[in-house]
């Protein structure tokens, strides 16, 4: 039986991002294993058949000897199991499991990078970043390795660190999402609007902007407008904003924040707008499916976000970090229905030709196929 590991930080984003392919693996006769961090999702998990195996991983850990145990206890099950196809699932787990590889010599290797990450973020040169950059092209360059990026902007960078031949790079837009699951529907345009950022609490993903573009907005529209922020805090992200200091933010009933929602369809159905300043994106879950339900989008022009929106078709482009343009951006919307629900429309008419599921798995699985006809 062909065999995959799938090696990811942490268990929660597997399933949120990756347990559709790993299913789908499955049911194409693969023996697949989950490699991650255990925050408590291992049942859950292992009841889709999937092995799981705990690693120790630290999301933002910069502890060398931790990052060394782990990489040693992946040369171990590498192997004892020795997998077909090793498929690494962001920026550290791709560097600490391709260094294991080498170790191990597996070179049936795949690297899905989501997102380059906090450290790529523009102004974040500092020793540190360049020691990274060092770091990831030793662990990274290896002429059978495939890498799966999610704009073209990133691709472009990765390729300009010579890893591995051109052919083997490939550009996959995001996850997928299924679109019998998220399906298109109406908004209730109904006040007041709401507006969704749906994202985790970090500054990188331009929460602060979004506060002040919804306090330039408020003495206009406070009962007319709902601000809605679903998503934690996520204090091992070096950019989180804490608990506490988002708290002295909020307006009731303008600007609230409902935390971490597991589901997300109705959260979706109920809004009028998404929006997302991010400083940089792989590309977006949240955006793909606001695309799917058929929202309108207004979110930064920067690697990620801007694969997610054609401005002033199904949503409008930005500067980051510029609240005064992030205003006026959701002040259109709210001003204009009509606007709105074409946005809407066309918001959905992309997601149907860019970002299904039944792509992400076709384009993902040809790579598997190269891999395996050339072992």
């Amino acid at each position: 039986m062909k065999t995959v590991f799938f090696v990811v930080n942490v268990d929660w984003f597997f399933i949120s991002h990756r347990l559709p392919l790993a299913i789908h693996a499955k049911e194409l006769g693969y023996d697949v294993y989950l490699l991650t961090h255990n925050t408590g999702k291992k049942e859950e998990i292992e009841r889709e058949g999937i092995h799981f195996i705990e690693i120790p991983f630290e999301r933002s850990g910069k502890n060398p000897f931790h990052e060394i145990v782990c990489i040693c206890q992946l040369i171990k099950y590498f192997k004892l199991y020795k997998p077909d196809i090793i498929h690494n699932v962001t920026l550290k787990a791709a560097i600490l499991s391709s260094i294991a590889a080498k170790f191990a010599r597996n070179h049936q290797v795949v690297n899905a990078i989501s997102g380059l990450g906090y450290n790529f973020t523009e102004n974040r040169k500092g020793i540190f970043q360049k020691i990274l950059r060092v770091i990831l092209t030793y662990a990274l360059r290896n002429k059978y390795f495939y890498f799966i990026l999610q704009n073209p902007d990133d691709i472009k960078m990765m390729k300009q660190l010579h890893l591995a031949e051109d052919s083997h790079y490939c550009l996959i837009k995001g996850s997928g999402v299924d679109l019998d699951e998220f399906v298109y529907s109406v908004p209730l345009n109904i006040e007041p609007i709401k507006i969704l950022f749906p994202a985790r609490i970090l500054y990188d993903k331009g929460i602060m902007e979004l506060i002040y573009a919804a306090g330039i907005l408020e003495d206009d529209y406070k009962g007319k407008v709902l601000f809605l922020l679903a998503g934690n805090c996520d204090d091992d992200n070096l950019a989180s904003m804490s608990e506490s200091e988002l708290k002295k933010h909020l307006v009731p009933n303008y600007l609230e924040w409902i935390g971490f929602q597991k589901q997300m369809v109705p959260i979706y159905q109920e809004c009028d707008i998404v929006v997302l300043p991010s400083y940089r994106e792989g590309l977006p879950k949240s955006l793909i499916e606001a695309c799917a339900i058929g929202r309108p989008v207004v979110t930064t022009d920067v690697p990620g976000c801007r694969e997610c929106v054609i401005d002033n078709y199904n949503g409008f482009l930005v500067p980051a970090k510029n609240s005064d343009s992030l205003a006026s951006a959701l002040k259109r919307l709210i001003d204009d229905k009509e606007l709105r629900l074409s946005f809407g429309k066309n918001s959905r008419i992309i997601a149907e030709k860019e970002f299904s599921i039944e792509k992400v798995l076709e384009k993902t699985f040809s790579i598997y196929d190269s891999i395996m006809n050339n072992k």
